[in-house]
């Protein structure tokens, strides 16, 4: 089955709007393993707008299941996965300032950074995803760069699969089948929901994980939180 790991940034960002600790990031992210999520995701900008650097350090001592911390290799983000040694690091292209990941990874433009630090997660016993859409030869480049997985941007296909699932779907399966030729596993993530996630996983059977943040919590408002992550479950039975 393919696991589930719930982004918890907008938790923080509820909690940032008024101070305090109100909602609890720490004791909701704990309620999401217990309801059934295999892992919690986190970024933490530099603007520390919604997730801190002190939020990813408790939430690493205090979660039982996979750490994910997503980022842009900056000296600051390989400093957090330093001190906290999540189990996975996955790999964006943000800028900062950026509202929200928008893009895959252009490998050739990058290939340098991504060597260096790829090195260096490595030797931290980490995990290593990077975020990047369906162009092959991308693929080919990010597997040279001895990574575990690709993460497949999904907001492309989101947003056709209103219009035509089949269509919308096309290039990813072509994407997911070259990357295991490749040796790489498949992560994917942004604009999976309820309604295009079993779609999803149904044409690309080995998907490894995928990482939810908005479209689950907005969801949990009406569902309540244990519902919502049952159902996102439900979506990834194989």
């Amino acid at each position: 089955m393919t696991k589930l790991s719930v982004n918890v940034n907008k938790i923080a960002t509820l909690r940032n709007a008024r101070g305090g600790n109100i909602p609890d990031l720490v004791q909701f992210a704990i309620d999401c393993e217990r309801f059934g999520a295999d892992g919690i995701t986190v970024h933490p900008r530099p603007d520390e707008r919604h997730i801190t650097r002190e939020d990813t350090f408790k939430l690493s001592q205090a979660i039982s299941t996979e750490l994910n911390i997503e980022g842009y290799p900056d000296e600051r983000f390989m400093s957090i996965v330093a001190e906290c040694k999540p189990k996975q690091a996955t790999l964006v292209p943000d800028p900062p300032g950026v509202l929200t990941s928008c893009a895959g990874w252009e490998i050739k433009e990058n290939l340098i950074l991504l060597k260096n630090v790829i090195s260096e997660l490595k030797s931290l016993n980490t995990r290593v995803a990077l975020f990047i859409g369906t162009n092959l030869e991308n693929i080919a480049l990010a597997s040279s760069l001895g990574i575990d997985r690709i993460e497949l941007y999904t907001g492309p296909y989101a947003k056709e699969y209103k219009n035509d699932p089949s269509s919308a779907i096309k290039h990813y399966k072509v994407a997911a089948q070259y990357a295991l030729s490749l040796g790489l596993e498949i992560n994917a993530g942004h604009d999976l929901n309820l309604d295009n996630l079993g779609y999803f996983k149904l044409n690309i059977p080995e998907l490894v994980e995928v990482s939810i943040g908005h479209a689950l919590l907005s969801d949990a408002l009406y569902m309540g939180i244990e519902s919502t992550i049952s159902e996102y479950k439900s979506c990834l039975k194989d």
